[in-house]
């Protein structure tokens, strides 16, 4: 039997089968704040969460639990067995490009939101990913960088969410691209210790997709399965290397085990290996179609029109044929239930940070109000990159306020979008060598990662109509690699080829490179707009039309916002960051935000009572805070965003949120890689235990938050392995508090603080409740000389609101 088959994938998101083994096909999804399935079809939708740093915002285990839950559900509904999520690599760098796919800056609140996220998507029955094991806080040159970290920095901070992974029963783990102490990830003896001996992780390691690039080292280190697959350097280099002895076959039988330990725990039936492929994959063996012979696991497509006066009749009947018509379930998505969409915008509430309030603006209790900016129409709701999914239904800011303030007015603001925007529908046509038609195919977006490409494709031909409804220069543009072409009614307006130059999965297959032509167009008049993109060996299949228009005078738009400003009670202006800035494979340049909004916000301000809400997954400058009266964060919201935001900003709902990450508008440490190195010099002092040693203060400090009521903090004492705290609604409404501990031991070396126990709490006005927070024994060790240590000694304890506005302490020392 070829055991070896078994141990890299059969396809890009699925494992190889065996059934005298017992070892059915295992389906792999990408997460994190949705289940998009395999592959990537917007007509499949799928529900989306906050962002991860969202969900640390609410500090709040129970909620993300029951995140994690939803997350399991819609994994079985779409027939995923393993969630590549969650991501517990910490915000060392706020200029980290991927900082919204992750927690947070601290490696104890990592790792409880974690450890809450995985139970949730596991009592489901499915898999959660612990990723990317360990040192993966920058996206630059993330394929071959060398995370340089000591081994005291490694336990205590960076390894540390992993091990409350492991703790928490996490049923897979995914190894990192980049290189630790001098040795690829995959290939890093940390795979075997601490994960596998002394945590006794007994689950899979999964590699990164395309993280095995060797054959010995890796399949020795305490890798188990090489995604995505067949894999090169584990196909016929480790069989040889097992028949003459270099792998010995007691490895081989352990990843073997592993494997059939997962199948056992999500509970896969074997005749769910042998269903229809639910949709393409990306660089999936190519299949033959035709228009009688549908491609395999699609519904027969619809014949795209070939003739203009087919497509324009077509575009006016709605673009969909009535037996292609119907509902999310129908296209394969899911739109939620009540239930589950209720539970998404308590989320949003919970984790909206409050930084800033003064004058009590917030909640809004004024008739005349005014929304400024581009994100209040068009709200960011997650990140960009390979977590990406197509939801269900978005809400956004502008839609939740107008169903609490009906009579609002809207100005767009400055223009922030500085990428190509996909055209919202398009015809897909499959052509082969001479030109004829192999596949075509109706979609709802220009955005095409993976369209349905057929055995005999040599170009990907991309349609839309487009109606301007400005006259000028057009920017069209058409995003591939390979020969790449453009033509407007048939009139070729660009003709191009572009070499792939990345060995990066997320560059190749999700952000291929855009090309541009300028085209004046007049208002009203429809145009076809016509891309294409050439088929070639290890290039995807990844394909963007995009149309934008010409770009606004941002000088007008400004005073546009000024003016509608003071003829209201209230501005509330929405700005945020854009794909270009903050997505997966890059990392910042700053933390300024895009185009002109800076200025937008300080001109607002100047003029009207402002409150900013912030659409971000992770920090940006502030320069303007101290000129506006209240200061509202909403993360990357998820769907329910925008009635999330509207039930804080209306006063329905407190903001329950507290930073999980320390916000300045200079960061302490740079993100990116220095000569192929990233250098953790700051040891354990990451966040805010670095600010805490600094010569500055940052903007908004790790834990802070505000509400709509105020606390007082009566008492705290010790009991057991932990202390009782006692605190009291001291303001005229129900509130939700986040009490935090945090330890110190002066002269010891150690950080100046450390959380080291958080709860949740509520009250009504005037009630006083009480809580005990846990401090487990490793909340007071370090690591030295290769093992665990406890000083002796009194610790500090402290309690209060964030690490800085700290209300009462006390002494405390570790259990024996």
């Amino acid at each position: 039997m070829d055991f070896v088959r078994l141990l890299s994938g059969s396809s890009v998101w699925r494992t190889a089968s065996e059934p005298l083994l017992g070892l059915p096909e295992l389906v792999m999804s990408d997460g994190p704040v949705g289940v998009r399935g395999p592959g990537w079809d917007e007509r499949r939708t799928s529900l989306v969460l906050p962002s991860p740093t969202a969900l640390a915002a609410t500090w709040d285990v129970g909620l993300v639990g029951e995140l994690g839950a939803l997350l399991g559900s819609e994994a079985r509904r779409k027939g995923v067995d393993v969630l590549l999520a969650p991501n517990l690599n910490l915000h060392r760098s706020p200029l980290g490009g991927r900082h919204f796919e992750c927690f947070s800056e601290d490696p104890l609140l990592t790792g409880l939101i974690g450890a809450a996220y995985i139970a949730g998507v596991q009592s489901r029955g499915v898999a959660a990913t612990a990723k990317h094991y360990v040192g993966n806080e920058a996206e630059t040159e993330r394929m071959t960088y060398d995370s340089l970290i000591a081994a005291r920095v490694l336990r205590e901070v960076y390894l540390a969410p992993f091990e409350a992974a492991v703790a928490a029963g996490v049923w897979v783990v995914m190894s990192a691209y980049n290189r630790v102490n001098g040795a690829s990830m995959a290939e890093n003896p940390l795979l075997r210790d601490p994960l596998k001996t002394e945590w006794g992780f007994d689950g899979v390691v999964v590699s990164d997709w395309g993280g095995v690039r060797s054959t010995v080292a890796s399949a020795l280190s305490g890798q188990d399965l090489a995604m995505p697959g067949p894999n090169d350097f584990w196909g016929d280099p480790l069989r040889a290397a097992v028949r003459d002895g270099t792998v010995p076959e007691a490895v081989v039988h352990d990843k073997i085990a592993r494997l059939r330990l997962l199948a056992d725990r999500v509970r896969v039936l074997p005749e769910a290996a042998t269903g229809p492929t639910p949709h393409a994959e990306c660089d999936a063996p190519l299949q033959t179609t035709s228009p009688d012979r549908p491609h395999p696991g699609r519904e027969a497509p619809r014949a795209v029109p070939k003739t203009l006066a087919e497509r324009v009749q077509l575009t006016r009947n709605g673009g969909l044929a009535p037996e292609t018509a119907g509902s999310e379930q129908a296209a394969g998505g899911h739109a939620g239930d009540p239930a589950e969409l209720a539970l998404l915008r308590r989320a949003v509430a919970d984790s909206c940070v409050l930084l800033k309030n003064d004058g009590g603006v917030l909640p809004l209790a004024t008739p005349r109000i005014v929304v400024i900016g581009a994100h209040a129409a068009r709200t960011r709701i997650q990140g960009g990159g390979s977590g990406g999914v197509y939801p269900s239904g978005v809400v956004s800011i502008l839609d939740g306020l107008r169903e609490v303030a009906p009579g609002l007015v809207h100005v767009p603001g400055v223009d922030v979008q500085a990428g190509p925007t996909p055209v919202d529908r398009a015809w897909v046509r499959m052509l082969g060598g001479d030109g004829e038609e192999l596949f075509a195919e109706d979609r709802r977006t220009g955005w095409l990662p993976e369209p349905s490409v057929v055995e005999g494709t040599t170009t990907v031909e991309v349609s839309s109509f487009l109606r301007p409804e400005v006259s000028g220069h057009w920017r069209l543009s058409i995003a591939g690699w390979g020969r790449l072409t453009l033509s407007v009614d048939g009139q070729r307006v660009l003709d191009t080829h572009v070499p792939c130059d990345s060995d990066d999965p997320a560059t190749v297959h999700l952000k291929p490179p855009f090309r541009h032509a300028v085209v004046w167009l007049e208002e009203g008049v429809e145009v076809l707009v016509t891309g294409t993109r050439a088929i070639e060996p290890h290039t995807g299949r990844a394909c963007v039309l995009a149309a934008d228009p010409p770009r606004p005078d941002d000088d007008a738009a400004i005073q546009a916002a000024v003016d509608a400003a003071r003829n209201a009670d209230v501005a509330v202006v929405v700005v945020g960051t854009t794909e270009e800035i903050e997505s997966e494979a890059h990392d910042r340049a700053d933390l300024a935000l895009p185009g002109r909004q800076d200025d937008l916000v300080k001109a607002v301000a100047a003029a009207a009572r402002t409150v900013v809400v912030v659409n971000s997954g992770g920090p940006v400058a502030l320069p303007w805070r101290d000129e506006v009266d209240a200061l509202l964060l909403c993360w990357f919201p998820g769907q329910q965003g925008g009635h999330g935001v509207a039930d804080v900003l209306s006063g329905r709902r407190e903001p329950g949120g507290r930073l999980p990450t320390t916000w300045s508008d200079v960061p302490l440490l740079p993100a990116a890689p220095v000569h192929g190195q990233v250098i953790y010099a700051e040891g354990p002092n990451v966040g805010h235990r670095g600010w805490l040693t600094a010569d500055r203060s940052p903007g908004y400090w790790f834990g802070h938050g505000l509400g709509y009521t105020t606390w007082s903090y009566e008492s705290l004492t010790p009991v057991g392995d932990g202390v009782r705290v006692r605190v009291r609604n001291t303001g005229e409404r129900p509130g939700r508090e986040v009490v935090q501990v945090y330890l110190c031991k002066p002269g010891s070396g150690r950080p100046p603080r450390w959380l080291a126990g958080f709860a949740v709490v509520r009250a009504d006005p005037g009630e006083a409740v009480e809580v005990v927070v846990g401090l487990p024994r490793r909340a007071f060790q370090h690591w030295e000389a290769g093992g665990w240590r406890t000083e002796d000694g009194e610790f500090v304890v402290h309690a209060g609101r964030s690490v800085v506005d700290l209300r009462l302490k006390c002494v405390a020392s570790p259990s024996p």
